[in-house]
């Protein structure tokens, strides 16, 4: 874990055990990419399960500043809302938070997302450590994998728009 990070509440827990690596590749450059991460209007976008928008989307994006983000289900109903930190901003390179619902007793989580540009093309690897495999279990078990693949394929599709806007 680099410096200035919290640490984990079950740092004996196993690091592999409690970690999501996702990785997607776009044909986009990553200061798009990193534009879209750091953007209320884009983040409202993309962010979160098809289906699912980003209704309430509070935003400090520097080093210290904090987030909170709520969405709304196709049913309309809302949320718990979740936030965090910004803990390391490196412009279109990395982007680390932290991140949690606002619930009595809910774990935390750190989120590493880099941004790895190589000629068209740029790998998005969004690294989520979980405070605990419990936490993470639960996570996985309500369906953070696929909402997060669902989110990315969002990202894309607003990410080719702009890709558009800024050729026209």
């Amino acid at each position: 874990m680099s410096k200035g990070l919290p640490m984990s509440r079950n740092a004996t827990e196993p690091q592999a055990e409690r970690e999501i690596i996702i990785t997607r590749v776009f044909d986009a450059p990553a200061r798009l990419l990193f534009k879209a991460y750091s953007t209320p209007e884009h983040i409202m976008r993309w962010f979160g399960p098809r289906g699912w928008p980003v209704t309430m989307c509070e935003m400090d994006f520097r080093v210290g500043g904090k987030f909170r983000f709520q969405m709304t289900g196709p049913e309309g109903q809302t949320n718990t809302p979740f936030g965090g930190q910004y803990l390391e901003i490196v412009p279109n390179r990395k982007i680390v938070y932290d991140n949690g619902f606002e619930s009595p007793g809910a774990g935390r989580m750190i989120v590493t997302v880099t941004f790895d540009e190589r000629g068209d093309q740029t790998t998005l690897v969004v690294h989520t450590l979980f405070d605990s495999i419990a936490m993470k279990n639960a996570h996985v078990g309500g369906g953070f994998e696929e909402g997060t693949g669902s989110g990315l394929d969002q990202l894309a599709e607003l990410v080719a728009e702009m890709q558009t806007e800024e050729s026209q």
